[in-house]
Formats: C-alpha cells, sequence, structure tokens
C-alpha cells in the first residue's frame, strides 16, 4: 500500500476540544498549542515515529488546515486521515484526491461527510 510522505486535509469545524480527544488517542499527542496566528502545533507517536502536527485555522475558504509531517501515521494516505476525521469529528471534510502530480487539476478535492458519503468536487483555491 503506497504511503504519502506527510498528509493533509482540511476540516469544515474545528472543535478544539473534539480534535485534541482524537489525536490524543490516534496519535498520544498532546493539546495542540499555539504556534503564530491561526496556528497550533503538537506532536504525536506511531510506533517508534515522532508525527509533528500542525492545524492551521481558516486557511482556506473557512476551513482549518490539519497537517500531518510524517510518512509513519496510523493513516497512510489523505483518504484515509479524511474518512476517519469525518467520522470521528462528525464535520465536512475535504483533501487532495491522491498524490499531486503536475498536470493534476489543483481545484479538484474529495468531499467526505460524517455520514460516510463521498463526492469529487471542484474547491477552487479562493487566494485569500
Amino acid at each position: 500500500m503506497e504511503r504519502y510522505p506527510d498528509i493533509e486535509i482540511y476540516l469544515a469545524r474545528v472543535e478544539p476540544e473534539a480534535l485534541n480527544a482524537w489525536l490524543g488517542e490516534a496519535l498520544d499527542a498532546a493539546p495542540l498549542a499555539p504556534a503564530g496566528k491561526h496556528r497550533w502545533r503538537t506532536r504525536g507517536h506511531h510506533g517508534d515515529a515522532e508525527i509533528p502536527v500542525l492545524l492551521v485555522d481558516k486557511a482556506a475558504d473557512g476551513f482549518a488546515s490539519l497537517w500531518l509531517d510524517s510518512a509513519e501515521s496510523p493513516w497512510p494516505t489523505d483518504t484515509d486521515l479524511a474518512r476517519a476525521a469525518a467520522k470521528r469529528l462528525g464535520c465536512e471534510v475535504r483533501c487532495s484526491l491522491g498524490g499531486w502530480q503536475p498536470g493534476d487539476d489543483p481545484d479538484r478535492f474529495l468531499q467526505v461527510l460524517p455520514d460516510g458519503a463521498e463526492a469529487t468536487i471542484d474547491w477552487p483555491d479562493s487566494g485569500q
């Protein structure tokens, strides 16, 4: 199975307590700590690997970006993390359709809803 070198998803709504609880359970991560304007960081662990975590609030059209800077997380791909987050956090989650390659449409995303419904959507970067 392919593992991405890092994974990123976009959360429609961030409930800090729920997010911290989930990251604590899944990655044994301490609660997210402020790391600059609209940024929070923590470090989790999976096996022997350390997993740096970055949350950027209002990263894109009101969505927060959750970035795990490691290939060693419990989720091999963006899609795996998006599905887990939508189910656990009860919010809409978006992610890229796969490992991005030059020539791919950068505005095509996978939308995952809390009930498990998935759709491919156009989500142009508003440049905010």
